[in-house]
């Protein structure tokens, strides 16, 4: 559903999968500073919201998930991946305990299917699962005070839907805004710098959204094969873009080296200080060091999983 931010005067809806919110409000440089220095608030109210309620919740999903969660305290944020069978990650998960429930924030479009899923996997557990999408979204505030109530996960706060059109005490800023300080900070977003393919070590979120030393769950094999002998088949990469071209690649546009295709662009977005960057998936084995050609626009890489990640390397996923 359209958010009701967007009839503020100047709003700009953004693109697919986003255009259920804005992209700007009409001034995007300002709210991208605006957000950095700690006075804006950013509407991701598209992004769906699944609550996970009963007294086997934690251990319900700590069964299934990348995450250990059965000891997770109230009001500690935590992020989880759903992975299939063979370890490629379906749901990305920034979630919360309550005290009575388990709330999670997901992509847009996410919410039922991941709802659907939980709840088939339910069996005899005391758990009860619904897409509360309808009732709730999801904010990122900086610099002022939350709403009373509010369910502060790593990156937004879970707030009831009829909140969005409150006094936030602080700057309307744009997806636009939020996208740039996110792709500069390195992390990854679900279905945009990932594909079908992607498993946990490619896109950096081991140590951020997996326990290595939790119990069994589905596609943790292929989270320990990884772990215990490196080398995953590709791996998540900064770009820093050429500034002369006047347009930024598109998502899915190739990633190229010497006219071979090496991967594919995710996002790409003008930040207030870095200029134009991106994030893209490319094959482990490209040497670090080269040039690349992401969508046509010249761009240089920075490492953020390096080509031999596993038991003995970190994985540069700042958080900003």
């Amino acid at each position: 559903m359209d958010s009701p931010l967007l009839s503020t005067p100047g709003a700009v809806p953004a693109d697919s999968p986003d255009a259920e919110v804005a992209a700007h409000y009409g001034e995007p440089s300002a709210e991208q500073r605006a957000l950095a220095e700690g006075s804006a608030v950013v509407d991701r109210s598209n992004r769906g919201v699944v609550r996970v309620g009963g007294a086997d919740r934690l251990r319900f999903l700590h069964s299934l998930t990348s995450q250990h969660l059965e000891g997770l305290m109230p009001k500690t944020p935590a992020e989880a991946l759903l992975l299939s069978p063979n370890g490629h990650v379906e749901h990305h998960l920034s979630l919360v305990d309550d005290g009575e429930a388990v709330w999670a924030h997901v992509e847009p479009g996410k919410a039922q299917e991941l709802a659907e899923f939980l709840d088939r996997m339910r069996f005899l557990l005391r758990v009860e699962v619904t897409d509360e999408s309808e009732s709730y979204a999801v904010v990122t505030l900086s610099g002022a005070e939350a709403p009373e109530g509010a369910l502060v996960t790593t990156d937004g706060l879970i707030v009831a839907r009829k909140e969005l059109e409150r006094d936030w005490n602080a700057r309307l800023a744009g997806l636009w805004a939020y996208e740039a300080l996110r792709i500069a900070a390195h992390r990854p977003r679900l279905g945009l710098d990932t594909d079908h393919r992607t498993i946990p070590h490619e896109a950096g979120w081991i140590d951020v959204a997996v326990h290595l030393d939790k119990g069994c769950y589905r596609g943790q094999e292929t989270v320990a094969r990884v772990q215990n002998l490196g080398r995953p088949p590709r791996r998540l990469v900064f770009l820093h873009l050429d500034g002369s071209v006047d347009h930024l690649p598109a998502h899915g546009d190739p990633i190229e080296l010497g006219g071979r295709t090496v991967g594919f662009v995710g996002s790409a977005a003008r930040h207030y200080e870095l200029g134009p960057i991106g994030l893209g998936m490319i094959k482990r084995n490209t040497p670090v060091e080269e040039a690349l050609l992401a969508g046509g626009v010249a761009a240089s890489q920075e490492v953020i999983v390096s080509p031999d990640t596993g038991s003995t390397v970190k994985i540069d996923l700042r958080r900003r």
